[in-house]
């Protein structure tokens, strides 16, 4: 499987159009891959916290649109990263979960995932919300269930970026059957060294291939880590990006998973969070 990670640079002097229709020429230019993927919040850039309720938009919104022609077109398994999405007003999970506008529905962190032929294969709402009482996590509302999408070949589990310090959040995907861990992620510089070093760690203890993808650039004064990275089930690096943009390509074997799995069989040996503990004495 031939994966290519596109991490792209958010530049708050272009255009959200302009870079969606950017980011989809990028998209149609990886037709020989697999499987591609995005960044998360690349339209806005995920620390331009007041243009969340500016550009969010509806599940089938322009980002949509666009994202599932160039999928189309580009004959691939596209991970669309993630946009600011304005639900439905009724859509009632997130009522007093703040994200709400006056006169809108809830705002989510939305992922969107495309068959080859264009098709809506996943939406996965973003659990964890990254600013401790500010930004994100009070301007959007939290997703609440787990992502996987069946591949040819391997099951994709999905994550967004602050997702990664929470390992729970990966044995649920485990536990649902997945082998490849995708994360796109707005993470910043300054916490570089954690991206990967969480990066490597999700790998290892879920014998799964985990697919980084990062953003390059400066989100509203913040400077972006990039450094989209590709980890197989040993905790290998298998390419890394730098710091601009640019498309990060890698051939995997989606076999080795299994066979991790079942040379070290460490996942058979997991006691806690299968069932209750047995009282002793």
């Amino acid at each position: 499987m031939r994966a290519s990670l596109i991490q792209i640079a958010v530049d708050e002097d272009e255009p959200v159009g302009s870079r969606r229709r950017r980011a989809a020429a990028l998209v149609r230019e990886q037709s020989g891959s697999d499987l591609v993927v995005l960044p998360e919040l690349w339209t806005t850039g995920a620390f331009a916290y007041e243009e969340f309720g500016r550009e969010a938009e509806p599940l089938d919104g322009p980002t949509y649109e666009t994202m599932a022609e160039a999928a189309r077109d580009a004959g691939v398994w596209l991970h669309a990263g993630s946009i600011p999405e304005r639900a439905p007003s009724d859509s009632g999970s997130a009522a007093s979960d703040s994200g709400s506008a006056a006169g809108g529905g809830p705002l989510y962190n939305t992922s969107l995932v495309f068959s080859p032929s264009g098709e809506l294969a996943a939406v996965y709402r973003k659990i964890h919300r990254f600013g401790f009482d500010q930004g994100e996590a009070v301007l959007m509302s939290a997703g609440r269930e787990l992502v996987t999408v069946r591949l040819p070949g391997t099951t994709l589990g999905v994550a967004t970026c602050y997702d990664l310090r929470f390992p729970e959040l990966f044995r649920g995907l485990v536990d649902a059957g997945a082998e490849t861990l995708v994360i796109p992620a707005g993470w910043p510089e300054r916490r570089r060294a954690h991206w990967t070093l969480l990066a490597r760690a999700r790998a290892v203890e879920n014998q799964a291939f985990v697919l980084a993808c990062g953003t390059a650039g400066t989100h509203a004064g913040v400077p972006q880590a990039g450094h989209s990275i590709v980890v197989d089930p040993w905790g290998e690096v298998l390419a890394e990006a730098g710091s601009a943009e640019e498309v990060l390509t890698v051939d995997l074997d989606p076999a080795k998973t299994a066979a991790t799995r079942e040379q070290f069989p460490a996942l058979k040996d997991r006691v806690l969070g299968l069932a209750p503990p047995r009282r002793l004495g």
